[in-house]
């Protein structure tokens, strides 16, 4: 899709396109309503601002819609209509050892029972030994330093799919 694409879409279609990056709903009626945006890196910095708005309920929104690491049953099961576009996010966990995935399940349901919500990481380009290395680190933090921790990767990946969705990366 092309951002002329993106601007002229109807604003239902617009939500739909742009649920597949982020789905805080917040964060998705801001971006339609700031259409049309003149550039992918303009799109981009209106992303971060209106993602930096946003409540706490609404990152725990978006963050609802990610797959543990390494749950790649999950990838297939789980909110459908970013598949496509996730594409490829945990590859580095789908060739891990047997122990690094249970060591990685483990301290996934660890730390969703200390925070309340799943390990949120950017992924791409990540072994899930270096997942599973952030994710020993993180465990330790305070609830709000992981809030914050997660939404600053949520919005990592938020980037990297909007790039997708408008062909910038494959």
């Amino acid at each position: 899709m092309m951002l002329t694409e993106l601007n002229q879409l109807s604003e239902q279609h617009a939500q739909q396109q742009l649920s597949s990056c982020c789905a805080a709903e917040r964060w998705v009626e801001g971006m339609v309503s700031l259409r049309p945006f003149e550039s992918v890196e303009q799109l981009c910095q209106q992303a971060d601002i209106v993602w930096q708005q946003l409540s706490e309920a609404d990152y725990l929104q978006a963050f609802e819609a990610h797959p543990k690491i390494g749950d790649v049953s999950s990838l297939r099961e789980k909110y459908a209509n970013t598949k496509a576009i996730a594409a490829n996010e945990q590859s580095g966990a789908q060739h891990a050892a047997e122990a690094t995935l249970q060591r990685l399940a483990q301290l996934n349901q660890d730390y969703q029972d200390k925070f309340g919500f799943i390990f949120i990481v950017f992924a791409t380009g990540k072994s899930a030994e270096q997942m599973l290395e952030l994710l020993e680190q993180r465990i330790h933090n305070s609830r709000e330093q992981e809030i914050a921790n997660a939404a600053a990767n949520q919005m990592q990946i938020t980037n990297l799919r909007l790039q997708k969705l408008l062909e910038v990366v494959k």
